[in-house]
This record gives C-alpha cells, sequence and structure tokens, in this order.
C-alpha cells in the first residue's frame, strides 16, 4: 500500500511488540514515521529489538523515518522529541500513543489488596501519563496543520467494558479509552480523529520468549494458535490512517479483529484473526 504517502507519523514505544508493528505497517504504507523509546541500540545492532533495529527494517524494506531516543516519563524528553519533529516536517499527522510500561511486574489476576502497589507506576506514570503528556506537546502541533483529517491512536485493551481480571490493569487501559474519548470531543472542530486501538492476544517478543519460541516456529505451540502478528494491529492502524471517514468513529474504541473484517486486510499469514474476547 502507498496510500498515506506525505504523512508523518510518531509511533512511541516503537522499537518491539505493538510499536514496532505498527511503525512497520504504516512505513510500509507510504507515511514517513519517528519511532520513539528508550532502547536506540546502535546500527551494528540492526537486528536486535531496538529503535535502530526497527529504522532498519523500515528502510530495508523501501521505507523511510528516523529514530528519537525518549524516555516518556521525562517530560523534556517527550517535549524535546515533538519539537525535533517540528522543526524537520513542520507537521504531524499520525500519532500512535503506544509507549507502556506496564510490564515490569507480572500482571496476576490475583486480588487488588494482594497486588504490589509499584503496579501504579508502572502503568500509570509509564503508561498513561506518558501517553498524556504526549499529547500535551503533539496536539498542538497537528491543530497547527489545518490540513486534512488528523490521526491520534491509543494503543489499550477493550472488550466492551468487561473486567481485565487485574486490578490495575484494568484501571490503566480504560483510562486510555476515556482519554480517547475526551480528546475526540475537543480536537472535533479541528479534524482530529482520536481512537482507542485494541488488539487482540499479539506474539510480541515476550510471549513468544514465555512459550520458548519465536515467529517462524510459533505454530508448533498449541498455546499460540490464536494469536495474531503485532502486523495485525499495524494494518488496522493503517487502514484508520487511510480512512476518508475515520472522524464517523471518533471516540469510539475498534477492535483489530472488527476492524480487519471492515477494512478487508488480513494478518500475514492470511488468517483474519476475530476481535479478541474475555470468556465469562
Amino acid at each position: 500500500m502507498t496510500n498515506l504517502q506525505g504523512k508523518i507519523a510518531l509511533v512511541t514505544g516503537g522499537s518491539r511488540g505493538a510499536g514496532r508493528g505498527i511503525a512497520l505497517e504504516l512505513a510500509e504504507a507510504g507515511a514517513y514515521v519517528y519511532i520513539t523509546g528508550r532502547n536506540a541500540g546502535t546500527p551494528q545492532g540492526a537486528g536486535e529489538r531496538t529503535l535502530a533495529g526497527v529504522l532498519d527494517e523500515i528502510q530495508r524494506s523501501g521505507g523511510s523515518g528516523a529514530a528519537i531516543r525518549c524516555d516518556h516519563t521525562k517530560d523534556g524528553e517527550t517535549e524535546a522529541a515533538i519539537r525535533q519533529i517540528a522543526a524537520e516536517q513542520g507537521r504531524l499527522d499520525i500519532l500512535v500513543n503506544n509507549v507502556w510500561g506496564g510490564n515490569n511486574l507480572p500482571i496476576l489476576n490475583d486480588p487488588f489488596w494482594e497486588q504490589a502497589p509499584e503496579h501504579w507506576d508502572n502503568m500509570f506514570t509509564a503508561g498513561v501519563r506518558a501517553q498524556l503528556m504526549t499529547n500535551y506537546y503533539a496536539i498542538p502541533l497537528m491543530r497547527s496543520q489545518r490540513a486534512g483529517t488528523g490521526l491520534i491512536l491509543h494503543t489499550t485493551f477493550w472488550d466492551e467494558y468487561k473486567y481485565t481480571g487485574n486490578f490495575y490493569y484494568d484501571l490503566s487501559k480504560n483510562a486510555l479509552v476515556r482519554m480517547a474519548y475526551g480528546l475526540s470531543i475537543e480536537l472535533a472542530a479541528d479534524s482530529i480523529a482520536v481512537i482507542p486501538l485494541s488488539p487482540g492476544w499479539m506474539r510480541t517478543e515476550l510471549v513468544l520468549e514465555s512459550f520458548g519460541t519465536d515467529e517462524a516456529h510459533w505454530q508448533e505451540k498449541e498455546g499460540l494458535q490464536t494469536t495474531e502478528s503485532t502486523a495485525y494491529v499495524g494494518r488496522a492502524a493503517a487502514a484508520l490512517a487511510a480512512d476518508p471517514e475515520v472522524m464517523t468513529i471518533t471516540g469510539i474504541p475498534q477492535r483489530v479483529g472488527d476492524l480487519a473484517e471492515k477494512y478487508g486486510f488480513t494478518d500475514i499469514d492470511g488468517r483474519k484473526v476475530p476481535a479478541f474476547r474475555i470468556s465469562g
């Protein structure tokens, strides 16, 4: 696809997981993609899951972009990253808020009072607040363009407000949904759509490692048969960014599996993986 030619995108947390998948697919669709994260890496280690590694993948696939090392828990670094994009491009069309620090502790389904309070900082300081402050610095740049429809995506988890089983995870992911809803109202007049984007069970690097496998051999693991690649959420993001009618769904949570049906894309293995549902 080349339907995002001329668009400037920023994907936070772009060195691995959903961020990597989204960055690669936006670049494949023609956007110039900035990726941010704390793990910069080096060109010599381009095969690693680092910003340098993902940028190398983008460029080897014929795309274009740039990497900015940024710790989004530090407001000064977030502001500097947006300032760099403004100086180099003068615009920002697509913002993907994907930065997330919530996996630093095991996410267990124990009762709230048995959970470590450190989950709050992992999920809210390094997750919700980091995304909020990226919006804070990026939105003025997006509003200044007044040219076409802009798009802000928040990667989250949503299944019609069913409880996820972990108090902190549920609270933080729903906070992102509500953040997107509030911004969708405040940015409607600027034609900037703000959408919570919910993937299913992705085969991230951590998931594959926990099963003792890799992307080339995941189908050998029975427990991974219902998973989706990180490219799947990337294709959803690219489809939303290319949709001229995206303002009609601003503020409304979107599941990747549902968007595959709507826009007609598939995962890398040709499947349309259904939207993930919480059982019970």
